[in-house]
């Protein structure tokens, strides 16, 4: 009988097995005790292979070799080859652990330190760029990099993602407005006519304390001392797969306030 192939598969992975000792192991276990050709009948590995398979298996507590004439072997309990895998890793584990510990006590690891900071180079600000994923990792980025501001934040945003963000962005203007920033908001609605949304926009200004520019420009960044930019790439209505991009690039962040300062200009939100 020769095992399912979904069966020897899943012994390869969790015994960590080539294919040939998975067959032969399987083999074994339905004969319980067999010679090396009824192992090469039952499991299709060639006989010329089974012998070094055998002897691969027996090293590793997954058969034990039954002295006589012809030579039999015998299977291992899987219960028991667990137990042995089980121990030998935690043997491993903690021997590597010592030597980790040791290591930071040998001339080889007083080298990479040496090499390390030799190699120390001051970072530049347009090398700092990151992907972040998720709304919550987002918004912690964001509080961070507002709360940062030492001159001017613009915030670009829709009416919903903005209300949103309420609750986090109260405090945080409030300080940076008593610290002296300038503070620059926009928002754009899904339907710019509708008067409901023009009041909800309103209240929204009154409840952050300051002032919201109406725009159309459906977007949601924001810009931080003309030079760190957090960018979305993903729509408003991507929930859980929101992305956005935090780069450091006074180049680019003076080009895209450059661009925005006729929303300024434009009457508040009544």
């Amino acid at each position: 009988m020769i095992a399912k192939t979904e069966l020897i598969k899943k012994v390869k992975y969790h015994f960590s097995l080539n294919i040939y000792e998975s067959k032969v192991w399987i083999a074994l276990l339905n004969k319980t005790i067999a010679t090396v050709g009824e192992i090469a009948e039952i499991s299709g590995v060639p006989r010329s292979r089974v012998y070094d398979v055998l002897e691969s298996l027996e090293k590793r507590g997954f058969a034990i070799a039954k002295l006589g004439k012809p030579v039999r072997y015998i299977a291992v309990k899987p219960s028991v080859v667990i137990e042995h895998m089980k121990n030998n890793m935690l043997r491993n584990a903690e021997e590597r652990a010592k030597n980790l510990t040791t290591m930071k006590d040998s001339v080889e690891y007083r080298e990479l330190e040496v090499l390390h900071s030799k190699g120390i180079k001051p970072i530049q600000p347009e090398d700092l760029s990151s992907a972040i994923k998720g709304r919550q990792n987002i918004y912690s980025h964001i509080k961070d990099l507002l709360g940062g501001a030492e001159k001017e934040i613009i915030f670009i945003s829709t009416s919903d993602a903005l209300k949103r963000k309420a609750h986090f962005l109260k405090p945080i203007l409030k300080k940076l407005k008593n610290q002296g920033v300038t503070v620059n908001i926009a928002a754009s609605a899904k339907n710019p006519g509708d008067e409901k949304e023009k009041l909800n926009l309103i209240s929204l200004s009154k409840e952050l304390g300051v002032p919201i520019r109406r725009i159309k420009i459906n977007a949601r960044f924001c810009i931080v001392d003309g030079s760190k930019l957090l960018i979305f790439i993903t729509p408003d209505s991507d929930v859980e797969g929101d992305i956005a991009i935090w780069i450091n690039s006074p180049f680019f962040g003076k080009a895209l306030t450059t661009f925005l300062s006729p929303v300024w200009r434009i009457s508040r939100a009544r």
